[in-house]
């Protein structure tokens, strides 16, 4: 089946917003109601009677190649504060600049998954952008010319999403934009450090720098140029980065303002458990109060750093890191940890019935229930059929035998020592006189 005309030349922004938006698609809707705008259409419009738009305007995946009517696109989209254009089909930053440059409140722009690969934004026609303070260009693969066009011409912009893109390096740009908080470059091919750190002086006051999925190998750089390169920077997301260095971790206690730290899923992290991962982290990040999204208490810092201390207790001395050193003199040379032995402790016990004596190890941790039940074959009694004596030899002089006549009580309750003695007494059978007998 051959293709419409419509599909071969795609859709236009006017045409999208008309047909989702069109009065028959809400004929429910009054006022205000449900978010939805009602507006009078401009002359000329293939809406007869008037759209219901929302503020936010979600037109994903809807082909769109071309903005349209301009006068229209200033008609609809007057009050719209949102606006989601990812997955389709616009290629031409005249075509995207005609849309947002009728779109006078425009706060957040989504251009994701739209080929704009190879093509350049002009700086004149960047200038439509200079209210957004959210934009996403995930996966357009936008060339850093563009990126550091658009940023130039957004002295609002709070918020950038660059993910997607196959960025193996950093183009620098010689204008910084200062208004940028967050920047995501998730999934990317950045492996040194020395592109990585072009972000500092582009974006100087970078609250959150996502980098996860990136291959980033070290962060190589003295503490005192990490300190001037990211002064605002207040967490950093290096999940499933290549980091395969303690190096690396403490120097991120340099970033004067840090608090917040993501660092799952790396190579340096693969030998230990769980708990010893956490715990090294964070003793060598003094300031870090969440880690991994969990917080960081009092209790668990000074734990960790006790652990830290004992956890390079036996490395020679050049080899110690230097958080180690600070530590030690915060809580002094630690002694290795007792280890206590946690296994089922046993004991040897004689159990006595009649004339006869067996030698018996007993977990101290099962029951009197248990032992009946472990002592039925050996006295050839039922459980409910026997009674068990405990006697200590150590206090038998004082106290004598003591009847174990709680089913659910430990053994251990009695602490039980090795050659004390269990005797056991058949249940004598108590004999019932019907009420006649005399």
């Amino acid at each position: 089946m051959e293709s419409s005309s419509e599909d071969e030349e795609g859709r236009t922004f006017v045409q999208v917003v008309s047909e989702k938006y069109s009065p028959e698609n809400f004929p429910y809707c009054r006022g205000n109601r449900m978010g939805v705008v009602l507006l009078p259409s401009p002359k000329g419009s293939p809406v007869k009677d008037r759209l219901n738009l929302p503020s936010v305007l979600v037109l994903s995946g809807c082909g769109i190649t071309k903005a349209g009517d301009e006068a229209e696109v200033a008609a609809f989209c007057a009050h719209v504060v949102e606006l989601d254009l990812s997955h389709n089909q616009l290629q031409d930053w005249a075509e995207i600049g005609t849309i947002v440059s009728n779109i006078p409140r425009l706060d957040f722009l989504n251009l994701s998954m739209n080929p704009l690969s190879g093509v350049e934004l002009q700086p004149t026609l960047a200038e439509v952008f200079s209210s957004v303070r959210r934009l996403v260009l995930i996966n357009t693969r936008v060339t850093w010319d563009t990126v550091h066009t658009v940023t130039r011409q957004t002295p609002e912009l709070e918020e950038l999403f660059l993910c997607l893109n196959e960025f193996d390096s950093v183009n620098e740009s010689n204008t910084p934009c200062p208004s940028l908080r967050l920047l995501q470059i998730t999934d990317n091919q950045l492996r040194d450090w020395q592109q990585v750190r072009k972000f500092g002086p582009m974006y100087p006051g970078l609250d959150t720098l996502v980098l996860a999925n990136n291959s980033l190998t070290s962060v190589q750089e003295p503490p005192d140029t990490l300190e001037r390169l990211f002064p605002n920077l207040r967490s950093i997301n290096l999940n499933n980065s290549g980091l395969s260095s303690w190096e690396d971790i403490g120097r991120l206690q340099f970033f004067p303002k840090l608090e917040e730290v993501r660092v799952m899923g790396i190579p340096l992290l693969r030998p230990y458990s769980d708990t010893e991962r956490r715990s090294l982290i964070v003793a060598q990040l003094p300031t870090v109060s969440v880690l991994n999204g969990s917080v960081v208490t009092d209790g668990e810092r000074e734990d960790a750093e006790r652990f830290f201390i004992r956890h390079y207790l036996d490395c020679p001395e050049e080899e110690l890191p230097q958080r180690y050193h600070s530590l030690v003199a915060k809580y002094g040379r630690l002694a290795p940890l007792v280890e206590v032995d946690l296994s089922p402790r046993c004991a040897q016990v004689e159990v006595r019935w009649g004339e006869q004596v067996e030698q018996l190890s007993l977990r101290m941790e099962q029951t009197v229930a248990d032992l009946k039940k472990e002592l039925r074959a050996l006295v050839q009694l039922p459980a409910n059929g026997m009674r068990l004596f405990y006697i200590s030899r150590e206090l038998l002089g004082s106290f004598g035998p003591e009847e174990m006549k709680y089913g659910s009580r430990a053994l251990h309750s009695y602490s039980m020592q090795d050659g004390d003695e269990i005797l056991v007494v058949p249940k004598l059978k108590t004999r019932s006189t019907s009420s006649g007998s005399s």
